[in-house]
């Protein structure tokens, strides 16, 4: 890395890190790919602990037992990412973040309860639904009679009673075919905002089915899948698209200040750990020397969760190309080597030798993509996450 290293963004410390762990240069560097055999322990730790803090945690998840992901969120992940867990389109998804949560209660009734508390403060909750499966009617000597069912979705209030007609909420209500079989999803955004600000963890809703005259509806008639007796993929689930305030932050800190008066702030970057470099061997120093011959490029940089230990929790991607940027930056910098005019001037001034100590450009990332992860947190919800600038798109000499 070169000496302006305060100014590179999170995709690249990375890189970095994952260079640095490596212990031993590849024979041929177009196919790097790091992994961890011979590094000692204590750096091993600093390392993904970093790379944790990167993906916003402290801890990895601990799973028990062999979970499945509901198959709305593998759609929704398959969706907004390639095979490689690459935004396909930034403004596909509502904020940055999707959790998926399961109902705890497994009641006989249709009254679900989810527990929040894996969100965190400082999300914004941008929409909330609840979803839950419609079951094909089992008696159909009814159905003459009904076409429609007035479905509403009730919070209970006082959640130490558990009595139903001890203070419920009317969130959302609509007719739905009593014929109709399939996902049903009401959005609650209100009050499961409210619900995060007055510190609720567990949130308890309760569905009711009525005729359109306001009778209770035959149990056989109107059927939803519960926590309870269902396969688990129509167990029903509350699913909550939030921003983490982590992109709107990183926008603020990009070094193009719209204000041009103000000085730039740069991106806030946690430190290295100080990781040892392993001596270079002979054979490393020929292999330097060949690569500043080479100009800047992108080669290949592999992120395996696999090698990490993470592919328990890490649902998709497998892995990921984080490429890196690599090569020299000789003068006179064509077109392809994407320079900014300061970099063509420095060059120059590099080549004139008309002021000492003046190196030629970096070759670094000039373009940098999101990449996405489905995984399961601590409480084994299934979330999916976007993290910004993690892939470098394009190599430029800057």
């Amino acid at each position: 890395m070169h000496h302006h290293s305060e100014m590179v963004p999170v995709g690249i410390i990375i890189a970095t890190l994952l260079g640095m762990v490596t212990a031993r240069p590849p024979l041929n560097h177009l196919e790097t790919h790091f992994s961890f055999e011979n590094e000692s322990e204590e750096v091993r730790s600093a390392a993904i602990k970093r790379l944790l803090e990167v993906f916003g945690m402290e801890d990895p998840p601990l799973l028990r037992g062999d979970k499945h992901p509901p198959q709305y969120m593998l759609d929704l992940y398959n969706t907004v990412a390639d095979v490689d867990g690459v935004t396909k389109d930034p403004y596909l998804l509502e904020g940055n973040t999707v959790r998926s949560f399961f109902d705890k209660l497994h009641s006989e009734q249709v009254e679900f309860l989810f527990n929040l508390s894996s969100v965190s403060r400082n999300e914004k909750v941008l929409t909330a639904e609840l979803h839950f499966f419609k079951l094909r009617p089992q008696s159909s000597t009814k159905f003459n009679r009904h076409h429609f069912c007035q479905v509403s979705v009730y919070q209970l209030m006082d959640t130490s009673k558990m009595n139903v007609t001890q203070g419920k909420k009317l969130l959302s209500s609509r007719l739905i075919p009593v014929h109709s079989t399939g996902w049903e999803v009401f959005t609650i955004t209100q009050a499961v905002r409210s619900w995060m600000v007055d510190d609720g963890n567990n949130l308890v809703l309760l569905v009711t089915m009525r005729t359109l005259a306001g009778s209770q509806m035959d149990q056989k008639v109107v059927r939803f899948a519960s926590g309870r007796n269902h396969h688990q993929s129509k167990q029903p689930m509350l699913v909550l698209f939030t921003d983490d305030g982590r992109r709107a932050a990183a926008l603020e800190n990009t070094i193009r200040d719209p204000n041009p008066g103000a000085t730039p702030v740069p991106p806030s970057i946690p430190a290295l750990p100080n990781v040892p470099v392993p001596n270079r061997s002979v054979r490393s120093l020929d292999h330097e020397e060949d690569s500043d011959k080479m100009p800047c490029q992108r080669l290949p940089l592999y992120v395996d969760f696999e090698e990490i230990g993470w592919s328990g929790w890490i649902v998709s991607p497998r892995g990921y190309n984080a490429y890196h940027c690599k090569g020299s930056c000789p003068f006179p910098l064509g077109q392809n080597m994407r320079p900014t005019n300061h970099a063509t001037v420095q060059s120059i001034i590099n080549a004139l030798k008309l002021t000492k100590g003046i190196e030629t450009p970096c070759c670094v990332p000039d373009k940098l993509f999101s990449i996405n992860l489905l995984y399961f947190d601590d409480d084994e919800n299934v979330v999916l996450k976007q993290y910004d600038d993690m892939v470098a798109g394009s190599c430029g000499c800057h």
